[in-house]
């Protein structure tokens, strides 16, 4: 007899059931980044925030971004690893948040897979909710989409999108920048998550590294520093806003670290950044010695070791290596920022970098 067993969303690759125990399993986790402000649970159609905390504020700004993670998601697919680059796409949603000044508030995440593997989903989700956590938002919400026959059944990629907020008169940018201010660089905490198309293609494709392999000066498998997660810096820079005097900072994400600093620039003003005042970290050497990488197009691609830039008056420098050393925070003087003269509105990199 012929089969008369109708079509369904399981036989075509969709298994909502095991998406149900996918939220069940990351609830714990986004408990743990909860604020007095949201209200609800996981669950519902959308993530509510009580709108009348910021009626302490005189004029309020709403500040918001979205990322994703990009290919480092494969390294960790190939990996097995789905705990960390939650931290990765909290960094490049907050982090951007904070440039202006703003407190990150909440966030949103979506996780794109070819198939719901529960326990996956779900550290994923605490990766994310960690870094939540680090940044000082509260995750209220997303979505877990199963796209069979688009991806394969391992594949996934996760995006986000955050909201922040900052009083008028304290909005950070160009327009509070001087001549005669500092640039001081943080310390990033490897690669972070820009750049790993030519990461992967230098050294997995052209140079034929194994992801388990031990590499000398770094003391861990390749693919470990690879993973490492990125540095969340918005807790630190909302301190230093507390304790000192800032104009503005620079997250450096895609385009390197000169290109990122021209963005918060003002016009008839030039940032010059000294390169020798830091070594940067053994696997950019790695990407730049295997592919035969030149150094300018390592520091367009790569952030070299530098993950924040914050710009202030000159007599705030103490005060705020004080603060990031007091926080954890690798930082020091890197630069400063000069009239323009013949070198045009931007930014440059001078000098070698120390060895």
């Amino acid at each position: 007899m012929p089969d008369t067993t109708g079509a369904s969303y399981a036989a075509a690759g969709v298994d909502i059931e095991a998406g149900d125990r996918a939220v069940e399993l990351m609830k714990e986790w986004v408990k743990k980044t909860r604020r007095p402000e949201v209200l609800g649970g996981l669950g519902g159609f959308a993530g509510l925030f009580d709108a009348s905390a910021l009626k302490n504020y005189e004029r309020p700004l709403l500040a918001s971004a979205t990322d994703g993670v990009g290919t480092k998601v494969d390294i960790a697919r190939q990996l097995g690893v789905y705990d960390t680059i939650g931290h990765d796409l909290v960094a490049m949603v907050m982090d951007d948040i904070v440039v202006c000044g703003a407190e990150p508030l909440f966030m949103t995440d979506y996780i794109c897979v070819g198939k719901v593997h529960p326990e996956r989903v779900a550290a994923i989700v605490k990766g994310i909710a960690e870094g939540c956590v680090l940044a000082g938002c509260a995750l209220v919400g997303g979505e877990t989409a199963e796209h069979p026959g688009l991806l394969g059944a391992d594949d996934f990629d996760v995006a986000g999108a955050g909201t922040g907020v900052v009083e008028a008169d304290r909005l950070l940018g160009p327009d509070r920048i001087r001549s005669g201010d500092t640039v001081i660089a943080m310390a990033s905490s490897g690669l972070h998550s820009n750049g790993y198309s030519l990461v992967r293609h230098v050294l997995l494709n052209e140079g034929g590294l194994a992801l388990d392999s031990h590499l000398d000066g770094f003391g861990r498998t390749l693919g470990e520093e690879l993973l490492e997660p990125t540095k969340i810096y918005s807790l630190d820079c909302l301190a230093l806003m507390s304790t000192t005097e800032v104009h503005a900072f620079s997250h450096v994400t895609g385009g390197g670290l000169a290109a990122n600093l021209a963005r918060v620039i003002p016009e008839g003003l030039h940032a010059v950044v000294d390169r020798s005042t830091w070594t940067p970290g053994a696997v950019f050497d790695l990407v730049g010695r295997t592919g035969r990488v030149e150094r300018l197009e390592l520091e367009k691609t790569l952030n070299m070791g530098v993950g924040m830039l914050a710009i202030l008056p000159e007599e705030s420098t103490d005060v705020a290596l004080a603060t990031l050393t007091d926080r954890g925070v690798d930082a020091w003087v890197a630069g400063e920022i000069t009239d323009r003269g013949d070198h045009g509105t931007g930014a440059a990199l001078v000098g070698d970098y120390a060895v």
